[in-house]
């Protein structure tokens, strides 16, 4: 065999290795290849069939030139296979090659990590490589720079440059920083090449392994400065065996928010397991800052990742687990542990899902590692809904969504349901499963879009905390969520409040509330006006219902306070109006006018126009009953416009003052 055919046999054995890289042009790469090249030849002569019948073949069968040798190394990748520790392998011509290529492939390594030891400036663009290598390389090194703008350019190049071949990917994934993989991963349709995947974590003999993991976790918690239903669950979680629980079903209705549930059976109650009792008490946990310090020493973090690729076919273990990785996300001091453990891949994994919760939870998680181009920390039950990904743009506006008892973040504001018959006129349109992110977003993109989330109960358990009944009120809610919401930023600039049924009571209440704390002043000044869908501010005969009827409608705080007769109503209402008078606030109210059945039994107004006209501002009532009068029928709707048209002339009247 000549000279020329055994160098480009060896040139093809090395470009199947991503590692070589560009380096292969300069001299010292071809001495080591060279190397391994005499290295094959002489095991050839003595006599190896195998690597003999490969050259043999090749020099046969392929002629080619140099300049095709380095077009084709560019279009696969492998990584080196790690040395066997079996004694038996340390012989033949398979250990002593990849000795070899592990040796030259060290050696491309340390001129590129030469790279990044000399300080920055231009003359890496010409640094002796392809050119399309050298930009890789040069845009990693700026990734890295001291000046936030150079990174920020940096990242947003290495994301919307689609002509990385698949070895550079692989290459990037290993060097790349954790400030610029989280940036990469809030980075609009960046590809998922550029994450390392998460470690490979022993899988446990059997589930009952896993159960106990987690409560041994579990257990290994504080219990001090926990809230008492935190207290109450998290006993009940650990005490509890593997089989399946009957939960207590108490209080699960709802005024306004997804739906009314009634209880269709007082013996058919929905059963969970173990797994999911521990971790909706971790998601608990995890609110209390020094107990996210826990789980993290107890090894929490890899537990966690292990359980979420053991469970792929369960959305909500997996949704239950990014929750309460976004809710340690708040505190930085753990950043690196999250992305050691391998959250950032699989965070910008979820980001594009399709389903609106599990992106929801993972853009969250992520803006709050985003330490780079987020200043506000999102807290549980904050979610952000618009813009999810990194932008230029500043925001002009906020624009802040509070649903019903018992509502979603995202699914009492998802688009109408449609019939059979309209979705088939309807066919070439999308359902929005939360129209606030899509087509507000779309016709408002410089606006930021968030949407909160509380709880009437545990509903993820089914059951009723005994000692819950103080969480109730809306005065305590108020509180609670002014908090969150100013942690967010909310305040910082002009804001318009969108509310549905009982949301609304909410909203009026946080905002008189923050009228008499300095510390919430911004939320008032900025406060440029308020939508209220079907909003009881004068009270609702449901209430008056669900104290008769015990069997069908479950009566808590919040329904006796929303009775007709409840002096706590009438004075927030009558110290709202004075308050929206003096401070000159736009107001919208919509109000239904077709009956919301509740169960088999029962078709009422849940809130007849009276009670939702707050008494001033503009009213209009709507054909559509209480559950659809957030939920536009589609972009085009009565509905839909009025509201786009309001925030629109707010924030334009904000503008001229």
């Amino acid at each position: 065999m000549d000279r020329m055919s055994l160098t480009a046999y060896c040139g093809i054995c090395c470009r199947r290795i991503g590692t070589f890289g560009s380096a292969q042009k300069t001299g010292q790469s071809w001495r080591d290849i060279w190397k391994i090249a005499k290295l094959t030849g002489s095991l050839f002569l003595g006599g190896c069939i195998f690597a003999a019948y490969e050259i043999l073949a090749l020099k046969k069968l392929l002629s080619f030139d140099t300049q095709v040798v380095q077009q084709e190394k560019l279009k696969s990748y492998i990584y080196l296979q790690t040395a066997s520790l079996d004694p038996s392998e340390y012989q033949g011509i398979t250990y002593r090659v990849r000795k070899e290529l592990h040796r030259a492939a060290r050696k491309i390594l340390e001129t590129h990590a030469r790279i990044f030891r000399r300080p920055f400036d231009e003359r890496f663009s010409s640094f002796d490589a392809e050119e399309h290598e050298s930009a890789l390389w040069l845009l990693l090194k700026r990734s890295q720079s001291k000046k936030k703008k150079v990174r920020l350019q940096a990242v947003q190049e290495l994301a919307s440059n689609c002509y990385w071949r698949d070895y550079q990917y692989r290459t990037a994934a290993q060097i790349i920083d954790q400030r610029t993989s989280i940036g990469l991963a809030r980075t609009k349709d960046v590809d998922l090449r550029f994450f390392l995947p998460p470690h490979v974590l022993p899988k446990p003999d059997d589930s009952c392994c896993m159960e106990e993991e987690i409560r041994l976790l579990l257990a290994g918690l504080p219990q001090k400065d926990l809230d008492k239903c935190v207290q109450y669950f998290t006993s009940l979680a650990l005490r509890e065996s593997s089989q399946t629980i009957a939960a207590q079903k108490g209080g699960l209705w709802c005024f306004g928010g997804n739906g009314l549930p009634y209880c269709e059976s007082l013996s058919a109650i929905p059963a969970k397991t173990v797994e999911l009792f521990c971790l909706q008490a971790l998601v608990e946990h995890s609110k209390v800052p020094n107990h996210c310090d826990v789980i993290e020493s107890l090894g929490g973090l890899q537990l966690l990742q292990k359980l979420y690729q053991l469970r792929k076919d369960s959305a909500k273990i997996q949704r239950s687990i990014i929750h309460i990785i976004g809710n340690m996300a708040l505190d930085e001091r753990l950043h690196s542990s999250i992305s050691r453990a391998g959250w950032v891949s699989v965070l910008a994994e979820v980001m594009k899902s399709p389903r609106i919760m599990e992106s929801s939870h993972a853009a969250r998680a992520l803006a709050n590692l985003d330490r780079e181009t987020v200043q506000e920390k999102y807290p549980d039950g904050v979610y952000l809904l618009h813009p999810q990904h990194r932008t230029s743009q500043p925001f002009k506006a906020d624009i802040l969504f509070v649903h019903g008892l018992l509502g979603a973040a995202f699914k009492t504001w998802r688009q109408q349901d449609q019939s059979a018959a309209e979705k088939e006129v309807d066919a070439e349109e999308d359902y929005s499963e939360c129209w606030p992110k899509t087509w507000l977003a779309s016709d408002c993109p410089t606006l930021r879009i968030i949407s909160v989330e509380y709880d009437t109960h545990l509903s993820d358990w089914k059951t009723k905390c005994p000692v819950e009944g103080y969480r109730e009120s809306i005065a305590y809610r108020s509180t609670e969520l002014l908090k969150k919401l100013r942690a967010a930023g909310v305040g910082d600039r002009p804001l318009i409040w969108m509310s549905h049924s009982m949301g609304g009571l909410l909203v009026k209440k946080m905002l008189l509330d923050a009228s008499k704390d300095p510390e919430m002043d911004s939320i008032v000044n900025n406060t440029q006006g308020i939508v209220f869908y079907s909003v009881p501010h004068h009270g609702s005969r449901l209430a008056e219902y669900s104290l008769n009827i015990r069997f069908l409608l479950f009566p808590s705080v919040e329904v006796k306070e929303l009775s007709k007769d409840s002096p706590a109503l009438k004075a927030l209402n009558d110290d709202f109006v004075s308050f929206a008078k003096d401070k000159n606030l736009p107001v919208l109210s919509f109000a239904e006018t077709l009956p919301t059945r509740v169960g088999r039994m029962l078709s009422l107004l849940v809130v007849p126009v009276e009670s939702a006209d707050l008494g001033i501002g503009e009213l209009i009532p709507v054909d559509v009953s209480h559950l659809n009068i957030c939920k536009p029928k589609n972009k085009d709707s009565f509905l839909y416009q009025h509201t786009l048209k309001f925030i629109q002339d707010a924030l334009a009247r904000e503008l001229r003052n």
